[in-house]
């Protein structure tokens, strides 16, 4: 690998305290460094789309966490992302687990898969996107029409049978990513599925640093930032780091959790708290219009 110098660019770096205007030297890797992860990553892909055609439907679920799990290590050390977890992790595969999480970027998923695996709800769109489509249908993705509000109810169903048997899933409330720099509010619909099932609920807080250890919006799926630039961003990046940190799991149904709106607040205070946010910032977060991941239901 070649020992030329890394180079130096500069992005924006917002925080909550600031009018987002501040900026931060970004180490980058060398050019040879970037072709060599290019590589790798494409040689990866294309392993998780053979394993995900050819050996999953033949895999039981635990086995299949296994798999994702290391798939989804290996691409992160890919990209020279590191992962720190804290909290109350629930373990690799928790059963009858609704995973929720703040939306960032598309990285979430990968990172998320790193700690707990699960399976994930998407609009119906992905379905037919090419690669990334297959991939995520062979994977056990649920795709919502986003279109109709109406469909949450059979998302609930689908969401509520795959957490009775055994199932861990996940979803992003906010319905939409942000810039990871404040919480967006929190639509209850899908938390039904967790009151239908008696599943324990799973909050989970995540937040990207730079290679100074702060928080950065590098990589957040907002605005201008296409995936094709975060992408960009992830093969150049010399360092990045991703923190997930585990709430308070609730019980769905028990006590003052007897509703979904109630589950949903409960859920949001226990992210709100890992992302060392107040009530007076969670909601300064710029969104986008169109998230590949986003249930707007």
């Amino acid at each position: 690998m070649s020992a030329l110098p890394a180079v130096l660019e500069c992005q924006p770096v917002i925080t909550p305290e600031s009018p987002r205007i501040l900026t931060t030297t970004i180490p980058k890797v060398s050019i040879l460094t970037r072709l060599a992860r290019l590589v790798r990553m494409s040689s990866h892909i294309a392993r998780g789309f053979f394993i995900l055609a050819v050996r999953y439907p033949h895999l039981a679920n635990a086995e299949r966490a296994v798999i994702t799990r290391a798939w989804a290590r290996k691409m992160l050390s890919i990209f020279g992302v590191e992962v720190r977890i804290s909290g109350d992790n629930p373990g690799f595969y928790p059963p009858n687990t609704l995973l929720v999480a703040n939306h960032v970027s598309w990285l979430d998923i990968i990172a998320l898969s790193s700690g707990t695996v699960s399976r994930f709800v998407a609009k119906k769109e992905i379905s037919d996107w090419p690669i990334v489509g297959t991939m995520a249908k062979n994977g056990g993705t649920l795709f919502i029409d986003r279109s109709n509000r109406r469909d949450a109810s059979r998302i609930n169903g689908q969401l509520a049978d795959a957490l009775s048997q055994g199932g861990c899933m996940s979803v992003f409330p906010e319905g939409t990513t942000s810039d990871g720099f404040g919480l967006l509010p929190f639509k209850a619909s899908l938390f039904e599925s967790a009151l239908l099932a008696k599943s324990r609920v799973q909050p989970v807080a995540i937040r990207y640093l730079d290679a100074h250890g702060q928080q950065t919006d590098t990589l957040s799926y907002v605005g201008d930032h296409s995936f094709g630039l975060i992408l960009k961003r992830l093969l150049t990046m010399k360092k990045l780091v991703v923190e997930l940190h585990y709430g308070q799991s609730l019980q769905a149904g028990e006590g003052e959790l007897a509703s979904r709106f109630a589950i949903s607040n409960a859920a949001r205070r226990e992210i709100l708290a890992g992302l060392n946010l107040s009530d007076d910032t969670q909601d300064t977060a710029r969104q986008t219009l169109a998230c590949p991941q986003a249930v707007t239901q």
